[in-house]
C-alpha cells in the first residue's frame, strides 16, 4: 500500500521537476540571447531602418535640413547610367569570382583531403589559410605594387618571357580580372578549410562500395562526393556570394572604379555618392536596392540548393 502511494507521489513530482528544469533552461537561453540580439539590433536593424528612412529624402549630411522627395531617388536610379553600369559590374564580378573560387577551392580541398600524413595535411591547410588572416587593405596595396606597369612583379615576369608589359589596373580589358585575381588569392583559404571539413564528414563506406563496383575516380567524384557535399556547397556558395557582393576595399584601393567605370562595383558607387558627393539620400536608396538584390539572390540559392537527405 505504501509502495503504491509513494509511486503516485513520484509520478506527480517528476513532471513538476521536469517543468522547472525546462523553465530554467529557457530562462538561461533568453538571458544569454538578449545582449546578442540587442547588439545585432543596434548595429544591423537600426542602420537598415535609418537607411530606408533616408532613401525618401534629399539629404546632405553637411546641411541641417532634409527635403522629402518620395520615390524620386528610386526613379533616378533607373536613369543613372553609372548606377546601371556598377550593377552590371557587380554581377559580373560576383559570378566570375564565385565560380572560380568554388572550383579552385574544391580541387585544392580534394587534393589536401587525400593526404594521409596528418602533419603534412595540417601544413597545407595552414599555408592556404594564411592569406585570409592578412588585412584586405594591406593585401590590396601589395597586389597594386605587383600590378605596377613599370616595375611590378607580373610585368617583370612577362619581360623575362620576352612578352609586352600589361596595364593590369588601367586597361579596361584587364582591370576587373586583376582585382578578381587578388580577391581569390586573399579569400580561397577560408573555403578550402570548409570543403575539407565537408569532405572529412562523408563516410568512407560509400567510397569503398564504389571502388568494389569498379567505379572510376571521376564517377566517384561526380556521383558520390558532389551529391554528398551539397550542403557544404550551399553554405560556401551563399557566404561567398554575400561576401563578394559587398566587396569594397580592393576596388577602392586598387582602381577606385576606373578605368571608365569598368571596376566600379555598387558598394563603391554607394560610398562615392554618400561621402564624396554628400548625397546621402540617393546613396541610401541605392543601398536599399542593393539589400533587396542580395536578399533575392540568397533566397534563390537556398531554394535551389536545399536537400532533404542526410548521411
Amino acid at each position: 500500500m505504501s509502495t503504491s502511494v509513494s509511486t503516485k507521489k513520484a509520478d506527480k513530482i517528476e513532471p513538476a521537476v521536469r517543468g522547472a528544469g525546462y523553465k530554467a533552461k529557457r530562462r538561461f537561453i533568453i538571458i544569454s540571447l538578449v545582449p546578442i540580439l540587442l547588439l545585432f539590433g543596434v548595429f544591423a536593424f537600426l542602420p537598415i531602418g535609418w537607411s530606408l528612412g533616408l532613401s525618401v529624402f534629399k539629404y546632405d549630411p553637411l546641411s541641417s535640413t532634409a527635403l522629402f522627395v518620395g520615390a524620386d531617388n528610386y526613379i533616378r536610379m533607373a536613369q543613372d547610367s553609372i548606377f546601371l553600369k556598377s550593377l552590371w559590374v557587380t554581377f559580373k564580378f560576383v559570378i566570375i569570382a564565385v565560380a572560380v573560387n568554388i572550383v579552385i577551392t574544391l580541387i585544392i580541398a580534394s587534393a589536401i583531403q587525400r593526404v594521409r600524413i596528418p602533419w603534412i595535411k595540417n601544413l597545407f591547410r595552414t599555408v592556404f589559410f594564411l592569406p585570409t588572416i592578412a588585412p584586405l587593405a594591406g593585401t590590396a596595396i601589395v597586389w597594386s605594387t605587383m600590378f605596377n606597369y613599370n616595375n611590378g612583379l607580373f610585368n617583370m615576369v612577362l619581360a623575362k618571357l620576352h612578352m609586352e608589359p600589361v596595364q593590369w589596373l588601367s586597361d579596361p580589358h584587364y582591370a576587373l580580372y586583376s582585382v578578381i585575381m587578388m580577391t581569390l588569392w586573399a579569400d580561397i583559404g577560408y573555403n578550402i578549410v570548409l570543403f575539407i571539413a565537408g569532405l572529412d564528414s562523408i563516410p568512407d563506406m560509400y567510397y569503398e562500395a564504389a571502388i568494389l563496383e569498379g567505379a572510376s575516380r571521376w564517377h566517384i567524384f561526380f556521383h558520390i562526393t558532389l551529391p554528398l557535399l551539397r550542403r557544404t556547397l550551399l553554405f560556401v556558395s551563399v557566404t561567398t556570394v554575400v561576401s563578394y557582393f559587398q566587396a569594397f576595399a580592393q576596388f577602392q584601393i586598387m582602381t577606385k572604379g576606373e578605368p571608365f567605370n569598368e571596376t566600379r562595383v555598387l558598394s563603391l558607387h554607394i560610398y562615392d555618392q554618400a561621402f564624396s558627393n554628400s548625397n546621402m539620400g540617393y546613396a541610401s536608396a541605392m543601398a536599399t536596392v542593393f539589400l533587396v538584390v542580395i536578399l533575392l539572390v540568397t533566397l534563390l540559392q537556398l531554394r535551389l540548393g536545399r536537400t532533404q537527405w542526410e548521411h
